[in-house]
């Protein structure tokens, strides 16, 4: 029974996002029965977030810049007041929009009783990085993962990998929408007018090929070269998103645009592929899918972020062995992971990111964030801001990125404020065994008992080792 006790404080904690009051003693009669239970194949749980889609929302904003463009039009000095101002248009749709996408998705993880299924949609949502940093990507960061993320995510990786890399954020993100074959009819157009007198020649642009190849796929050590890179980019210039030009009701959306193609055949990473359109692209990134690089890489990160910073060679092998029989099933990787002895290993490895302490916090408490002006100005200052990734390669996935010295003294800080309303008049005892289980050590146990208020003992669980290591 002991072992047990500490399986389902691992399963909860390390698989999971922290244990919710009651929890662990759900999982104990069946640990891996527990996490097993949530592999769905419709993919990870939907937040209750505002449902506009990523098209409507570019359509949206798209229409405040043209409003703005004709009335500078009115206004030759360019001092016209009444014009809306993009970056304010951005910064309110940030506080209702994007806000309320961060919080609907917090909520979600603090409330969720399948904490593994939500971890493990959260790890695709960080390796297919999309960033709200940009004004044209500002309000689509939510959209983007519950329209390309979510649902994919114990479906086949060939099939996430397309609709990642296919969706309109994705292709602001990183530019594509404007990538344009040198030798296609679109450029050829472009060159003869100027661009109607504006001096500038749309070219090919070659970030998101790069990305893929780097980021998404064989990783930065898979064997590609820069020539690779722009073949790529070429087999998927034509890949853009719908203007009101081609129709009202497609703005925003994803598209084809066969004029802006680069014509010819094209070779990526020793195999070549024949002249065509859209399916060139398609087959590129299906081979990239399976390649043992893709398998490698991938296999690596997921047994990263669950295990440990250097996790077992044998558990990558485990995880790579299961992708190749099953052709990338991400149910089948995620099987393997949670079957997996290398994963139970009782000494927690895996620091916790700010997101996730705050998360494990709530959930420890019974309770979730409000909204997301109790998220951000914590995020902000723990350095992991709201769908503000820093590049895109992501959060950073490892203890040393997050458990620097003065990164300690703010959790602290917001702990001890936390704690002021969390506990409310309950024994923090109590909720230090709720959340931990079997991981409670002795010297933490004793602490908590000692603790001078109610307060103060719930800061000292939440600032414990075991509750800052999953």
């Amino acid at each position: 029974m002991a072992n047990l006790d500490l399986e389902a404080a691992i399963a909860v904690t390390r698989f999971g996002l922290g244990a919710r009051p009651g929890e662990i003693a759900l999982a104990k009669s069946d640990p891996r029965g527990f996490l097993k239970a949530q592999i769905h194949p419709e993919g990870g749980a939907q937040p209750q977030a505002n449902a506009a889609t990523a098209k409507q929302r570019i359509a949206e904003y798209r229409d405040y810049l043209k409003d703005r463009r004709a009335a500078e039009e009115t206004s030759p000095s360019g001092d016209n007041k009444t014009a809306p101002d993009p970056v304010k248009l951005a910064q309110r749709l940030i506080r209702t929009e994007t806000g309320g996408d961060f919080a609907a998705r917090a909520q979600l993880a603090a409330q969720t009783t399948e904490g593994f299924r939500e971890r493990w949609t959260l790890f695709w949502a960080n390796h297919f990085t999309v960033s709200a940093n940009k004004l044209a990507t500002a309000t689509v960061v939510g959209p983007f993962e519950q329209e390309a993320i979510r649902p994919h995510v114990f479906g086949r990786f060939a099939d996430l990998l397309v609709a990642s890399s296919t969706h309109p954020t994705m292709m602001l993100y990183l530019d594509q929408a404007q990538s344009i074959g040198p030798n296609s009819q679109a450029a050829a157009y472009f060159r003869r007018s100027g661009d109607g007198g504006k001096g500038r020649t749309p070219g090919l642009n070659e970030n998101l090929a790069r990305e893929i190849l780097e980021l998404h796929t064989v990783g930065v050590n898979g064997g590609y070269s820069q020539t690779d890179v722009t073949e790529f980019a070429r087999a998927m210039t034509g890949l853009s998103i719908a203007g009101p030009r081609e129709a009202p009701e497609l703005a925003g959306s994803p598209i084809f645009r066969e004029l802006a193609h680069e014509p010819g055949a094209r070779k990526v990473m020793g195999l070549t592929y024949p002249a065509g359109g859209k399916e060139q692209s398609g087959k590129i990134l299906s081979d990239l899918a399976a390649k043992p690089q893709t398998i490698n890489f991938v296999c690596t990160k997921i047994a990263r972020h669950f295990v440990a910073d250097d996790p077992p060679a044998s558990l990558i092998a485990r995880l790579e062995d299961r992708w190749r029989v099953t052709g990338g099933q991400l149910d089948q990787v995620a099987l393997a992971l949670i079957t997996a002895p290398e994963a139970w290993n009782p000494t927690p490895a895996k620091f916790k990111t700010p997101y996730e302490f705050l998360i494990s916090s709530w959930r420890a408490a019974g309770g979730a964030p409000r909204d997301i002006t109790v998220l951000a100005p914590t995020l902000n200052g723990l350095g992991q801001k709201p769908f503000g990734p820093p590049s895109p390669k992501g959060w950073p996935d490892d203890t040393a990125s997050w458990a620097a010295p003065d990164a300690l003294v703010k959790r602290m800080s917001w702990a001890q404020a936390f704690s002021a309303a969390a506990t409310a008049g309950r024994d923090p005892r109590l909720l230090a065994k709720e959340a931990l289980g079997a991981r409670l050590s002795a010297n933490t146990a004793t602490a908590i008992a000692r603790s001078e208020t109610r307060q103060e003992g719930f800061a000292l669980l939440l600032m414990s080792p075991e509750f800052l290591r999953r």
